[in-house]
């Protein structure tokens, strides 16, 4: 295992797209990552730091020496799954899980969508929060997770993904998915 700098997530931090992080840093087989990511940066006046203009919250990532094979997060829009390519996407492999919760997605609707020859797979969220949601998702009981520490449980819901997860949702296109995404949902005291 190399260090945390020559990671992926060493150069997204080192890109200051890691905001807000509860973890960052080595995990038992790789490196991990809970907090948000800047998806688009404000303009900085006069090297003063300011917060993100457009950000994906709630975020989780496993990652290898060079890509990051587990990822999950919530965006506001359907339509900043591309900036997601854009900025995490190039870390990305084929064989990795990339789950994406959106706040505009409709609730009965889950889709496979193929991006830049990457698949994600994005499914609604409207109260809930990816955490619980994940954990549903790949069967997994908190009570087995209890004792361990963050590093802990972002690898079990990565190995969970790669092998209890299959792909369960039909696939559309990314320009299907975005004509079908519903308004922006503006909410109140969002859990985070």
């Amino acid at each position: 295992m190399s260090d945390f700098l020559t990671s992926p997530l060493g150069k997204l931090d080192g890109d200051e797209r890691l905001v807000s992080p509860v973890f960052k840093g080595p995990t038992a087989k790789g490196f991990g990552f809970r907090g948000e990511i800047a998806l688009k940066l404000a303009t900085s006046i006069a090297g003063e730091k300011r917060p993100p203009d457009i950000k994906t919250d709630q975020v989780f990532i496993i990652s290898n020496d060079e890509k990051i094979t587990f990822y999950a997060s919530f965006v506001d829009s359907l339509a900043h799954l591309e900036l997601i390519s854009e900025v995490v996407g190039p870390y990305f492999t084929p064989e990795g899980k990339y789950f994406i919760f959106a706040g505009n997605v409709d609730l009965l609707k889950k889709y496979t969508i193929v991006l830049n020859g990457i698949t994600y797979y994005v499914l609604p969220l409207d109260e809930g929060t990816v955490y619980n949601e994940m954990l549903d998702l790949m069967y997994i009981e908190k009570g087995d997770l209890k004792k361990m520490d963050m590093g802990g449980k972002l690898e079990a819901m990565a190995v969970a993904s790669a092998t209890k997860f299959g792909n369960k949702f039909p696939e559309v296109s990314y320009a299907q998915a975005l004509q079908e995404m519903g308004p922006v949902k503006v909410y109140e005291n969002r859990p985070v």
